[in-house]
């Protein structure tokens, strides 16, 4: 059974950081894009960052662009979320998911098929 459980989140201050963690379960990360999505209150989800299976490609919005980087360490079949200068707008609940698609690239509009449950992080003095 795949499992993807995400961790890390949490309330922070704004211009603090945080590090998310996608580790999963029944199912090698390696050999998957993995992306990262957000999703406000009354708000669509919203796609931020994902990284490739082969070369470790990233893909950011604009709206994290040089705030927050992805990684991923397959040893621990894990991936990461690094996010700095966090800003109000930043609150969410955060959640990783997996896509067969791509190899070299990744994309936002990949079909992801597993999901985690998601963390909470909420940014505010």
């Amino acid at each position: 059974q795949v499992q993807l459980v995400e961790s890390g989140g949490g309330l922070v201050q704004p211009g603090g950081s945080l590090r998310l963690s996608c580790a999963a379960s029944g199912i090698t990360l390696e050999y998957y894009a993995v992306g990262w999505f957000r999703q406000a209150p009354g708000q669509e989800r919203e796609g931020l960052s994902c990284i490739s299976p082969v070369e470790h490609n990233k893909y950011y919005a604009d709206s994290v662009k040089g705030r927050f980087t992805v990684s991923r360490d397959n040893a621990k079949n894990t991936v990461y979320l690094q996010m700095n200068d966090l800003k109000p707008e930043d609150t969410a609940d955060y959640y990783c998911a997996t896509s067969r698609d791509g190899s070299y690239q990744c994309s936002m509009n990949y079909e992801y098929n597993h999901w985690g449950q998601g963390t909470q992080v909420t940014v505010s003095s």
